[in-house]
């Protein structure tokens, strides 16, 4: 059975930093990509960051691109996503997902396997 297990979420000021990590038990990352989603109280998931697995080539969305930054380690089979320059707009759980193949993809459809969330809230 695959589980994620994603941590690192919690409460900070505008302007501050947090680090997302992302370690996964029964699945590896080997030839797969890895995205991060968040979902604020009343609205749909959304795409964040993903990562090739295999190339190390990311996607963002424009909302994050410039503030945020995934990366992976592959000798840890860890995804991390930090996160700087935080805004209160950036307030949600944030979810890691692995797909089944190496290709990137902004959409949740593309991806099987999640974790359970964790929570950043930002205040101003």
């Amino acid at each position: 059975q695959v589980h994620m297990i994603e941590s690192g979420g919690g409460l900070v000021q505008a302007g501050d930093s947090l680090r997302l990590s992302c370690a996964p038990s029964g699945l590896t990352f080997n030839d797969r990509a890895m995205g991060w989603f968040r979902q604020a109280p009343g609205k749909e998931r959304e795409f964040v960051a993903a990562i090739s697995w295999s190339s190390g080539g990311t996607y963002y969305s424009g909302s994050v691109k410039g503030r945020f930054t995934i990366s992976r380690d592959n000798a840890k089979n860890t995804v991390y996503l930090q996160m700087n320059s935080l805004k209160p707009e950036d307030t949600a759980v944030y979810f890691c997902a692995a797909r089944p193949h190496n290709s990137l993809s902004t959409s949740t459809s593309g991806y099987a396997f999640w974790g359970q969330g964790t929570q950043v809230t930002v205040s101003s």
